[in-house]
């Protein structure tokens, strides 16, 4: 589920040209890499990495989505698994 929530927040992105061109300058890949790469854990948390770091981006793609807000939070920490635990 968290992988498909990934995907389909990556779909939103490429929608949103602002988004979009911000999530490829943060990142360094290219539209190509990012296709290609799509369905790899990495790209998925780097997509829903990126896509926390706005308030206004969350709301706006969980709307789209037909989706809680915190659903994207917790897909995140999914894909993070042990790697995106802290104890602080």
């Amino acid at each position: 589920m968290a992988q498909i929530l990934a995907i389909r927040a990556l779909g939103w992105m490429a929608g949103e040209e602002a988004v979009w061109l911000a999530f490829l300058g943060a990142s360094g890949a290219d539209a190509a890499q990012v296709r290609a790469e799509a369905a790899q854990p990495a790209m998925q948390r780097a997509v829903l990495a990126h896509l926390l770091r706005e308030d206004d981006w969350v709301r706006s793609c969980a709307a789209a989505l037909g989706l809680r807000p915190e659903e994207l939070a917790m897909a995140a920490a999914v894909l993070d698994g042990q790697a995106g635990r802290n104890w602080t």
